[in-house]
């Protein structure tokens, strides 16, 4: 649970004779991740690809293409089917010359398209001057100019050009920037004009403009006519070819998806002896599989190929924070389940009986693995063990918020046990409220039922979580919709927890800052266990220097505040004294800090641990206060859940207005806040006393759109739904990302670091196709 599963390395040696056979059985089993072979052992090469590998890989990119091209997607599908090698001869070639052919008559016509576009765009400026185009080109005492720019600028640019005798400028109709340009004699006006930020068009040629018209026409409103209905033309032509292509996707969407995935598999099996270590005869592959199902292994590869492999289980990995092994576990004799191993002689098989050929390897891979004579193994390549996280069922959508950091590395401990006891708390605490529960629980239950993508069924998983939470500390708050009924009905008018806005209530706003800063301590406790924890592997010693001193050091700061601070008396009122929140304010614990001499105590310990950290790493003792500072952090538990409970109360307050009384509670007398859901007394004037509900009400704080009018009624009804909308949105953005950042900052910050490689066996799961 808090380790991955447990991992074995495991080697398959054998004849080339039955390579395919036994390639085909491990792909099958889907069990084995495969090392790649890093070519570091003598006599030893890298396998060549099976034959064909080529040809399926060129198909398998053919089929992609087609897919990209036809926009087929998961959700085009039929049902499983088997497709055969004929088919992929077949059908294939005829999809594809289909989608080729109506592809590229489609990127023709798109690419015509581009060219009328961009033609109608250049001529526009020529339409709006309004000049037919055979009067702007064919002079030889002329130069003309079109483009966009300011008149007047222009003109005195032209103004100042003394080897322009005489010029004339037309404009456009409107506000247009159109201008057109003539000057005598001709000179470069391009250059002429650049200070005036003339911005030159290139003129369509007259000769083409003919033909796109009727042959005399050179009128620009008439050549964008002709252009334009060019463009209807070609967008129905293409429109017409994407019809097509829909048709072929229709027809074709299932066997590519069939195909992609036959070819998929045919072009892993037969590229797999390039991970392998082979000799003329031989071959040598190695990988990690779940120790639990290695005895899957053996018997798969023993049913296929027989006694022509050896299969050992070369360790079982342990490991330290480091990545070093801690220990290596024998693995001979009888292996967990009961079946003996390939180590001992149970499940292995003997390669000199196909005729001594697959000895060479049985030999040659023996002598690899001896390590300077250490007897150690020596593996194909580096690199820890892939990671699959063993958590139980409900804690699974929690993966992904854990991957979010990091996949946890093989050595270390897996934090998601942790997240899922620790999230959904932090966030129901922080909203408490069933209504807004209910509709997170439903959200969850959306995300998690109707769609098929991990990440987002985890999303789904985890909203299940933080709304039931959400829904269990409202009915202890007895909040909906941060009305407080449920607490009438389910307590009496006394549910066991109160947020604290209330004025009666108002010692609960200090008693959950405290109750915050436990949960921080507890939180962080657990973080430095599992530091310490994995620092054992380096000793005791170091354990104690690397993360016990910080243990040392937080209880004995938080300790010595519940003490009161001494010598100082420095600690707030809350934490001590009999004002302490828990000397029944609100909390009845009788609970009024610890005895002076324990404050001493505890004091003297953070010296100690502060001491021990400065021994083990002296750079980290500048972040000593991080004891005080990360607990400190938990206070936005309190924040949020006073936030929200005071958006929610602003919603309710606008709708149905609040009035205020003066109640007596526990032999005080104190204002009350009251929702005005069963109806809005009149505020008392000066020397008057209103009843209401049998207590005297002092004061209306607003008396509510409900109250006011059908026309106020209406626009309160608005402001009810949209403001617990927006409470219950924020409510994800605020207490979902504080909840997040306490699990990333404050407690994976103390021991993980990730970097696991995800565990990726050498196999497929099939979704379209059947091998039956």
């Amino acid at each position: 649970m808090l380790r991955p599963e447990r991992m074995s390395r495991v080697s398959v040696t054998g004849s080339k004779r039955v390579m395919d056979d036994a390639i085909e059985a491990v792909h099958d089993l889907n069990v084995v991740d495969v090392t790649d072979y890093d070519g570091g052992w003598e006599g030893f090469a890298p396998g060549d690809p099976i034959r064909g590998a080529d040809q399926a890989a060129e198909k398998l990119v053919t089929v992609r293409s087609l897919k990209s091209i036809l926009d087929v997607d998961e959700e085009d599908a039929g049902p499983a089917r088997i497709v055969s090698d004929e088919e992929l001869e077949t059908e294939l070639e005829d999809v594809r010359q289909r989608v080729n052919e109506l592809d590229d008559r489609r990127d023709e016509i798109t690419d015509e398209l581009r060219s009328v576009e961009e033609r109608i765009d250049a001529v526009e400026p020529f339409v709006e001057l309004g000049i037919d185009l055979d009067l702007l080109s064919g002079y030889d005492n002329l130069s003309v100019a079109v483009g966009e720019g300011d008149e007047s600028t222009v003109r005195r640019e032209l103004a100042h050009l003394s080897e322009v005798g005489q010029y004339q400028v037309f404009t456009g109709d409107g506000d247009s920037d159109a201008l057109a340009v003539f000057a005598y004699p001709a000179v470069d006006l391009s250059d002429a004009l650049v200070s005036a930020r003339f911005s030159a068009v290139e003129i369509p040629d007259v000769e083409t403009v003919r033909q796109v018209g009727d042959g005399d026409a050179v009128d620009p409103a008439a050549y964008v006519d002709a252009l334009e209905q060019r463009r209807r033309e070609l967008e129905s032509k293409r429109s017409n070819v994407e019809g097509q292509l829909e048709e072929v996707r229709v027809e074709a969407s299932s066997f590519l998806l069939a195909a992609e995935e036959q070819l998929a598999i045919e072009v892993q099996k037969r590229e797999a002896p390039l991970s392998f270590a082979t000799t003329e005869n031989a071959f040598v592959a190695e990988g990690w599989i779940p120790t639990e199902r290695f005895v899957d292994l053996v018997e798969g590869l023993q049913d296929a190929v027989g006694d022509h492999v050896e299969v050992e289980e070369l360790e079982r990995a342990d490991y330290d924070g480091e990545g070093h092994h801690t220990s290596r576990e024998e693995v001979g004799g009888d292996h967990p389940g009961g079946e003996p191993t390939a180590a001992d002689g149970g499940k292995s098989t003997d390669l000199r009986s196909d005729g001594g050929r697959t000895s060479e390897a049985r030999r040659s891979t023996s002598d690899l693995r001896s390590d300077g004579g250490h007897g150690s193994d020596r593996p194909m390549s580096g690199g820890e063990p892939p990671v699959i996280q063993d958590n139980p069922g409900p804690a699974k959508p929690f993966e992904a918020l854990v991957e979010i950091i990091n996949r946890p590395k093989y050595s270390e401990l897996d934090p998601t046990v942790i997240l899922f006891l620790t999230f959904p708390l932090f966030f129901g605490f922080m909203i408490g409220d069933l209504g807004y529960g209910l509709i997170y629980v439903a959200l969850g239950y959306v995300l998690y039922s109707r769609f098929e993508s991990d990440v987002i069924r985890a999303l789904g998983g985890i909203g299940l979580w933080a709304g039931g939470f959400t829904m269990l500390f409202g009915i202890l708050y007895g909040e909906f919709f941060g009305l407080h009924e449920l607490g009438e009905i389910l307590f009496g008018g006394s549910p066991p927890l109160h947020k604290g806005l209330s004025p009666e209530y108002s010692d609960y706003a200090l008693g959950w800052l405290v109750i915050s800063l436990l949960a921080g301590v507890v939180h962080l406790t657990i973080g430095w266990i599992f530091d310490f924890y994995e620092n054992l592997s380096h000793g005791f010693g170091d354990a104690m220097l690397e993360s016990g001193s910080w243990l040392l050091m937080m209880f004995g700061l938080w300790t010595w505040i519940f003490a009161g601070a001494p010598p100082t008396g420095a600690a707030p009122g809350l934490l001590y004294g009999s004002d302490s929140v828990f000397n029944g304010h609100p909390f009845e614990f009788g609970f009024a800090g610890f005895p002076e001499v324990v404050g001493f105590v505890a004091l003297a310990l953070f010296f100690v641990g502060l001491v021990m950290l400065v021994y083990g790493e002296p750079i980290e003792g500048v972040e000593f206060l991080n004891v005080l500072v990360n607990v400190l952090s938990y206070t936005r538990l309190a924040a949020v859940l006073l936030a929200k409970a005071g958006m929610a109360f602003v919603v309710n307050l606008l709708f149905f207005g609040v009035y205020v009384t003066e109640e007596t509670h526990g032999g005080e007398t104190v204002e009350a806040w009251h929702f005005g859901t069963g109806g809005m007394p009149e505020a008392p004037a000066a020397g008057e006393t209103v009843m209401f509900h049998g207590y005297e009400v002092v004061n209306v704080m607003f008396p509510g759109l409900v109250h006011s009018g059908a026309l106020a009624a209406l626009l309160g009804i608005v402001v009810l739904v949209l403001g617990h909308v927006l409470v219950l949105v924020l409510g994800i953005t605020s207490a979902g990302l504080q909840a997040v950042r306490l699990e990333y900052v404050e407690f994976f910050g103390k021991f993980f670091e990730g970097g696991g490689r995800p565990f990726s066996p050498f196999g497929h799961d099939r979704e379209y196709t059947t091998e039956d």
